[in-house]
């Protein structure tokens, strides 16, 4: 199913826009096991019905945007497990379909649209799914990183999305190599940094990777997701000055996790609350990541007039 929708930058520039939550919570909530390299994508092929229930759960809770399962979904990740090409790239492509037909369940049980599909391309560290997503600095030049993401970006663009997710991005060279591989793709772009106070986790300056985004046409929004909630404070005010774009901002609960016990601890610092502020300071795409599930996002949703 092809989106009919108006085109996702217009609705940003209309107002606030509500993003999903955390995927994967959603799934283990569902008693889905991801403890599995490929994360969320494994269901793909699996349980794709598991896929399209968590995506509706979270529009019937009032986000309008949802992010596909596609996050650590690459041809090397499948690779190794057995997976050829052919197959990698139908899979990544029933990300984008999955993410569609839950919308229009949404749309058929009652929920108000328009319904947008955001296709998510997450770092080269989420591929090697140890740790390093959160760091950056593969030892890789921005060439091949470029090499690594245009052919999953070009599947990921074919099955027509409203905009593709570069989520979760630890380095500034990776985003000059992001910001490369949607040249010409035909599909708009949100950039979303994971950062570590006023700097990414690789340690460079926010003022100097938002800018890099500023003045690239394919590019609708600019912002930080799976960070601390008090970092995306800060993190919105900067994006919206240094770019003039509209903001993308989808923290964590505000918990931690505490690797020896296997265990999240802390309190959430996710309130909604802070929501109207984001919005005063130029959000426009807001939401939750990791820890964040549908009872979070139906209270947003509710703060934004959704």
């Amino acid at each position: 199913m092809v989106s009919t929708s108006p085109p996702l930058a217009e609705a940003l520039a209309a107002g606030p826009v509500v993003l999903d939550g955390g995927l994967s919570n959603q799934l283990e909530a569902a008693g889905h096991d991801l403890s599995d390299a490929l994360w969320s994508a494994r269901l793909l092929a699996e349980e794709p019905e598991a896929v399209v229930q968590a995506h509706l759960a979270y529009y019937e809770a009032g986000a309008q945007v949802a992010i596909t399962s596609s996050y650590q979904a690459t041809f090397e990740g499948f690779a190794r497990r057995g997976i050829g090409a052919e197959q990698a790239a139908t899979l990544l492509g029933r990300s984008v379909e999955l993410a569609r037909e839950a919308a229009g369940r949404a749309v058929a049980g009652g929920v108000a649209g328009p319904l947008y599909v955001a296709a998510s391309a997450g770092p080269y560290g989420a591929m090697l799914a140890d740790g390093s997503e959160y760091r950056g600095r593969y030892g890789l030049s921005v060439a091949e990183l470029e090499r690594f993401h245009r052919p999953r970006l070009e599947v990921l663009a074919a099955a027509r999305p409203d905009v593709l997710a570069l989520e979760t991005v630890p380095d500034a060279d990776e985003a000059r190599a992001l910001l490369r591989a949607v040249r010409g793709l035909g599909v708009p772009a949100y950039l979303s940094y994971s950062i570590a106070g006023e700097h990414t986790r690789a340690g460079q300056p926010l003022e100097e990777a938002f800018a890099l985004a500023a003045d690239v046409d394919e590019v609708i929004a600019v912002g930080v997701n799976c960070c601390a909630p008090d970092d995306a404070d800060r993190a919105v005010r900067l994006a919206a000055r240094i770019t003039g774009k509209p903001v993308v901002v989808y923290p964590n609960s505000g918990e931690s996790w505490d690797a020896e016990a296997r265990a999240w601890c802390g309190s959430p610092a996710f309130g909604t609350d802070r929501v109207a502020g984001w919005a005063a300071d130029g959000a426009r795409l807001i939401g939750g990541c990791c820890r964040v599930g549908p009872d979070v996002i139906a209270e947003l949703a509710a703060g934004l007039g959704g």
